[in-house]
């Protein structure tokens, strides 16, 4: 992900993933929509709806691993989407504890480091 996108930005691609097809967007995706669509994160449908791109789904998706990440790190007991808890499980960031809860690794709090360092 090259382009650093606003929690707003963030916010529209989020409800355009929730929105049945067809569904009218509000005003906070539409507002987003034709910057979200020149960087290929959305596309237009012909009656006028947005559909998330394989960029746009990719982007949400690290934006939920990184959300995560950062719960885990001040709440180990956080509960996270399962295929979140498995791409950070898999990449060595989490690792699930003897209580059954997440704890963070030297990896993810490296990583956490990193993301604060290079916010872009």
């Amino acid at each position: 992900m090259t382009q650093p996108l606003s929690r707003d930005e963030f916010e529209a691609l989020e409800e355009v993933h929730r929105l049945a097809k067809g569904a009218k967007p509000s005003a906070c995706a539409a507002r987003n929509a034709k910057k979200l669509c020149g960087i290929k994160m959305l596309q237009q449908r012909r009656d006028g709806s947005y559909a998330l791109t394989d960029k746009g789904s990719e982007a949400l998706f690290m934006h939920h691993c990184i959300k995560g990440l950062r719960a885990i790190a001040t709440d180990p007991d956080t509960k996270l989407e399962p295929a979140v808890a498995t791409f950070l499980g898999r990449k060595g960031h989490i690792a699930a504890n003897t209580a059954g809860a997440f704890e963070i690794t030297a990896k993810g709090r490296e990583c956490l480091e990193d993301i604060a360092n290079n916010p872009g």
